[in-house]
């Protein structure tokens, strides 16, 4: 049996990182026998960080790498695309996983009112006396990391702009149709929607989380592929 080495549940998702819920959706839609495994502490893992996909032979670390391991396999995620779509799906994916990610993760370790939420849930592992030092250490490095990205270093004004441009661009996607591409879910649907629900999930009320649930498009499309591809 395959395991997904994973984050644990949280703010009611199957994984806080959109990158396990990808990888969860892959598993369960293309029917292999699987079974999650959850961790808090990746630095042991190939990239020191996760989904990995333990398989028979190996360790397959990374949401893309699983996906090519799955597809050698026989999985098809894009079955019935032209050229053309899969090219927008790569880039839908692209959009989703390399710019939208980072702003959902400065909404979350760049907010005062979210970090006590998630330094209590993320840290749990480390005894209680210690867990403000050394939590508090990991988000000055998690900042850093999103101020060499350069995500931080635009206005919050700046950053809502260039949210609601890739919040349009999807939602062009959806006007006419129940999934990105088609009437069923592809590759693309499940990097975006994972990454749209944890956008909506975070534990605090953010202009993030809003901007979500008061779009109707938006926010059934991320009910909508919860319910295409249960995950326990």
């Amino acid at each position: 049996m395959l395991t997904l080495l994973t984050y644990p549940p949280a703010f009611g998702l199957f994984s806080a990182s959109p990158f396990c819920v990808k990888s969860a959706l892959m598993l369960q839609h293309c029917g292999q026998d699987w079974q999650r495994s959850d961790m808090l502490d990746p630095r042991k893992m190939p990239h020191r960080k996760l989904p990995v996909l333990r398989t028979p032979e190996r360790l397959v670390p990374d949401s893309d790498q699983i996906r090519d391991w799955l597809e050698a396999q026989g999985a098809d995620f894009d079955h019935g695309l032209t050229d053309v779509q899969k090219a927008q799906s790569r880039a839908l994916v692209r959009m989703a996983e390399e710019h939208l990610y980072f702003q959902i993760v400065l909404d979350r370790w760049g907010n005062d009112t979210v970090w006590p939420i998630l330094r209590e849930t993320f840290f749990t592992e480390i005894p209680a006396m210690l867990r403000k030092l050394v939590s508090n250490s990991i988000r000055k490095s998690v900042l850093r990391g999103l101020e060499a990205q350069g995500v931080s270093r635009f206005s919050k004004a700046e950053r809502t702009d260039r949210i609601e441009r890739d919040l349009r661009a999807i939602s062009e996607f959806l006007r006419n149709s129940q999934f990105l591409l088609g009437e069923k879910p592809t590759s693309a649907d499940m990097s975006v929607g994972p990454m749209l629900a944890a956008m909506r999930a975070t534990p605090a009320e953010t202009s993030l989380t809003r901007r979500i649930k008061q779009d109707r498009l938006l926010n059934s499309y991320v009910d909508r592929m919860q319910q295409a591809i249960p995950l326990s």
